[in-house]
């Protein structure tokens, strides 16, 4: 799976389903101190995500997407051995009750 520099709400559950079936950790990473409702966060802390595996995949997330773009070179050049990816739309644009359908619609 090719992993693109932003996800959309929609791409991130689903590549997280896939990805997570596949061993892969996918981590959403706050930025600005405010946790998602009903999402599983962690804040952002260099030290503690490089405990997670080499190859996980972290999606950092501000308010409105725009700074986490603009810095995601930063991201990939801290975390090499890991995916960096920027939530398309940040915070603001998450939908607490967005919930993926298997492909049978159930």
């Amino acid at each position: 799976m090719e992993i693109k520099d932003e996800w959309t709400q929609e791409e991130f559950l689903r590549n997280k389903r896939k990805l997570e079936q596949e061993g892969v950790e996918v981590v959403l990473v706050d930025t600005i101190l405010s946790p998602i409702e009903k999402a599983n966060t962690i804040t952002y802390n260099p030290h503690e995500l490089k405990n997670y595996p080499k190859g996980s995949v972290f999606v950092f997330y501000c308010d409105t997407g725009k700074a986490t773009k603009e810095r995601l070179n930063e991201y990939k050049a801290k975390f090499p051995e890991y995916h960096c990816v920027s939530l398309k739309g940040g915070r603001g644009y998450w939908r607490v009750n967005m919930q993926l359908l298997d492909e049978d619609g159930k």
